[in-house]
């Protein structure tokens, strides 16, 4: 059965040296990568494959890598954009920026 709730339970990896949080579902990996500039993270693409698509992959992998901004105790760069309209519509992570 395909769940298509707004809140996916995926597991997402911090892949460290790749620095980017991933996630793979059906052989198909999405991600969001990032670059660490002192106390601050600068997210700069979200990829999510087409097969994906639809499915709150992208919007999972945000929150996720906006939550793990705050416990490292880091502001956020959103150079992606789509981090960016992400941030803009859950004012809840507006204090990253």
């Amino acid at each position: 059965m395909s769940n298509q709730a707004s809140k996916p339970n995926l597991e997402i990896v911090h892949n460290q040296a790749a620095k980017r949080f991933e996630t793979s579902i059906d052989g198909q990996t999405g991600y969001i990568s990032y670059q660490e500039n002192a106390d601050k993270l600068v997210y700069d693409h979200t990829i999510v494959p087409q097969q994906l698509g639809g499915r709150g992959v992208g919007s999972a992998l945000v929150k996720h890598a906006l939550n793990y901004a705050r416990e490292q105790n880091k502001k956020v760069i959103p150079q992606c954009s789509f981090v960016a309209s992400y941030i803009s519509k859950h004012p809840e992570y507006q204090d990253l920026i």
